[in-house]
């Protein structure tokens, strides 16, 4: 069976831009007309998985390119990694391999483990770095970076670039902690029996944060170009897809918010070089939580957003340049 195009769940995201719209209904049209215009957007065949070159349990490392300098990507748990290669001209990791890089993305798995966190670290990151023989610069992004960070506590990471990654979870603040909060408690008694949370029940706490984004983005597609509505649906499929998270980890990530932790398992850093790269308009990351305070020399802010960042027309100039050169060391 043919899973019909996002967003999903689609009842909860009509109810969630049908409360941003209130009783303006030609707002609500123009919103309806864009998801129109995503949904049947033309799509490109699927692209090839790239080559395994490593395995640790569920979680792999697939090469982007076949020779450079080995360099670790770590991507989110939750969302493909797609977006770190989404299209020609806008792929971080092909930029990476122009650079001199053999970047090595790891794939967290379509069928996640019943690991948390921590576990995740120290049962498969860690010992996926030491299978390669060799200690070697990385990159994280967002929760990814996250990890990166834990695992780079070990050793086998010689310098470190984050990127749009949450480190003090107390910067979400109180209003954004309690709506996240409100809902695990309504997503956990659901994913419990399933034993993981699926993307259908991730989505609606990225909704949550900034529904009035969520609206906005989809009128704006209303009017949009062919190619412009092309790409917005190779990047809205990649935010509506992505592998369940255990249920380990949701609750651990949950536990984070909650407490107002700083990193994962502990605030210990590790003495590496690192690169905290910040998208100032980020909804889904705020600055505040970044690792590194405005001004800090470690500190690259970026205005942008937090997947604009990556993608956006800017990316090559204030990412992806500054990046590469900050891997070569």
């Amino acid at each position: 069976m043919i899973r019909p195009r996002g967003p999903h769940p689609l009842p909860l995201f009509l109810a969630t831009i049908s409360h941003v719209c209130g009783p303006d209904r030609a707002r609500m049209a123009k919103i309806l007309a864009g998801l129109t215009r995503y949904q049947s957007a033309r799509r490109p065949p699927p692209r090839p998985a790239l080559p395994e070159i490593a395995r640790v349990g569920g979680v792999t490392l697939r090469a982007r390119a076949a020779t450079g300098r080995p360099l670790l990507v770590v991507p989110s748990l939750i969302n493909p990694p797609d977006v770190l290669d989404l299209a020609p001209g806008q792929s971080l990791l092909g930029h990476l391999a122009d650079a001199g890089f053999q970047p090595l993305l790891v794939d967290w798995g379509a069928h996640p483990e019943p690991l948390g966190l921590a576990e995740l670290v120290e049962q498969r990151l860690v010992p996926l770095i030491a299978a390669l023989g060799q200690k070697l610069p990385a990159v994280g992004y967002c929760l990814g970076g996250t990890l990166a960070l834990a695992a780079a506590r070990a050793g086998g990471i010689t310098r470190l670039a984050l990127l749009a990654t949450p480190w003090r979870f107390a910067a979400y603040g109180e209003t954004g902690r309690q709506t996240l909060g409100h809902w695990w408690t309504g997503a956990q008694p659901i994913a419990q029996p399933l034993g993981l949370v699926p993307m259908d029940l991730l989505q609606p706490a990225f909704w949550a944060l900034d529904p009035e984004a969520l609206a906005h983005k989809f009128a704006q597609i209303a009017d949009a170009d062919e190619p412009t509505v092309a790409a917005f649906a190779r990047l809205e499929d990649w935010a509506n897809g992505g592998a369940p998270l255990s249920l380990a980890a949701a609750a651990d990530l949950a536990a984070l918010f909650d407490a107002g932790a700083t990193g994962i398992a502990g605030d210990a850093v590790p003495a590496i070089k690192i690169l905290d790269v910040v998208a100032l308009t980020d909804r889904i990351v705020p600055a505040a939580a970044a690792l590194t305070n405005p001004g800090d020399a470690a500190r690259l802010e970026i205005a942008s957003g937090h997947v604009g960042m990556v993608v956006g027309r800017g990316a090559p100039a204030r990412l992806h340049a500054p990046l590469a050169a900050f891997l070569a060391g």
